[in-house]
């Protein structure tokens, strides 16, 4: 078994690993597709392949019922990983002009696998670090999704216009080997007798993960704690270029700059010491809401560089944010239930940052950029509000981290 440090980087790797490909799919890939002449519908449709990760509360369930046997995790983790693997290489092999629906099918694979994968990988965190390594674990994670959403969102496109189709699948391929095989280094124990004695229906696993202290304020917290900045992230690209930065600077400041701000904001948190956790939490929420708060007054007339600095405001609040939030899944996965307890709490976050977007558009629309931003930061500024007066959650949190 690798040291504490050592096995934070190596779930660190595996992580943007798992991340990157999906970036580059989600948020690289409809450039390309634009290029080959492809229909804003048709972009739009191929998005759909995405939705693997809203159903993670079901996919988790068959990683713990099957829980049997060596390394049960692990087991999972190459298989749901080999499978991505294949995905990719089959993109590769493929054409840009290759048949729609196959495209469609493959980068479904490659979702589907991703999504699985990502659930054995985290069940398996959760297990091997103590309580006192996850802020680390969390911010370490949500460093290696900030760094994968630069290298697949900005530095594979980059690939793609020099080497073709195929080079960037092939190079996330590579990731993902390397992934694999480190996976080979860690040391999974044979599951505790307690963790595997019987096998209520997911009803009642739901029901246990539910039935927790403080769980009830945390469901509030994931739907609506990361998903507004989140939202604010994605609608800051056309912010800039409606503003008149160039689409070269938009990829600097928003793809580059921003993922990096996020990077290093994830890794500090991290450093926190788990009993400084519930502290941190509402001031975290309270950055959120002001973040968002002075995007919304520089979006309209507020000069370039300050327009800059709020965007950078808004990328460190994310990576706290996230990296928080990663921790305290770990906190609320029970031990005997790990996989499924993630699960739910992913599609939970996912499902909360697909709709905080979706409402967040017709708001642009309506509002302008100003008014969606505002709209935003008043849900932010009432989930702080949530945390603040839950001191019931704060307090099991700081019981917890003792």
């Amino acid at each position: 078994m690798p040291g504490p440090r050592l096995r934070q980087a190596t779930f660190g790797w595996i992580h943007f690993a798992l991340t990157a490909p999906a970036i580059y799919l989600w948020l690289g890939l409809p450039l390309v597709m634009r290029q080959q002449g492809w229909s804003g519908a048709e972009i739009g449709l191929f998005q759909l392949a995405g939705l693997p990760a809203v159903f993670k509360v079901f996919l988790a369930l068959p990683v713990e019922r099957r829980r049997t046997g060596p390394r049960p995790y692990l087991r999972w983790a190459w298989l749901t990983g080999g499978g991505y693997l294949l995905a990719l290489l089959a993109l590769a092999a493929a054409d840009a002009h290759a048949d729609k629906a196959v495209l469609f099918a493959l980068t479904l694979l490659a979702a589907l696998c991703a999504t699985w994968a990502d659930i054995p990988v985290n069940a398996l965190a959760i297990r091997l670090f103590s309580p006192e390594e996850r802020p680390l674990a969390g911010g370490v994670r949500a460093a290696a999704s900030f760094a994968g959403a630069v290298v697949g969102g900005g530095v594979m496109l980059l690939v793609q216009q020099a080497f073709g189709w195929s080079a960037p699948f092939l190079m996330l391929g590579a990731f993902l080997i390397v992934a694999l095989a480190l996976l080979a280094v860690i040391r999974e124990e044979d599951e505790e007798k307690t963790a595997v004695d019987g096998r209520p229906s997911p009803l009642a696993v739901w029901r246990g993960f539910f039935g927790q202290a403080g769980a009830g304020t945390w469901t509030a917290v994931l739907l609506g704690y990361f998903p507004c900045v989140a939202a604010a992230w994605i609608y800051l690209k056309p912010l800039l270029l409606d503003r008149g930065f160039p689409a070269g600077e938009v990829a600097w400041i928003a793809g580059i700059g921003g993922g990096i701000v996020g990077a290093l904001a994830s890794l500090a948190a991290g450093l926190l010491p788990r009993r400084r956790v519930p502290g941190v939490l509402p001031l975290s929420a309270a950055a959120n809401a002001l973040a968002l708060g002075l995007l919304a007054a520089a979006a309209e007339h507020a000069p370039a560089a300050g327009l800059i600095a709020a965007a950078a405001f808004l990328a460190f609040a994310m990576g706290l944010s996230s990296a928080l939030a990663f921790a305290l899944m770990m906190e609320f996965a029970r031990d005997a239930w790990r996989a499924a307890d993630y699960g739910l709490q992913a599609s939970l976050f996912t499902l909360g940052r697909i709709a905080v977007a979706a409402v967040a558009g017709p708001c642009l629309d309506r509002f302008g950029y100003a008014g969606m931003l505002a709209a935003l930061a008043a849900a932010a500024l009432a989930v702080a509000a949530l945390i603040a007066a839950r001191r019931r959650f704060v307090l099991f949190l700081g019981g917890a981290s003792s």
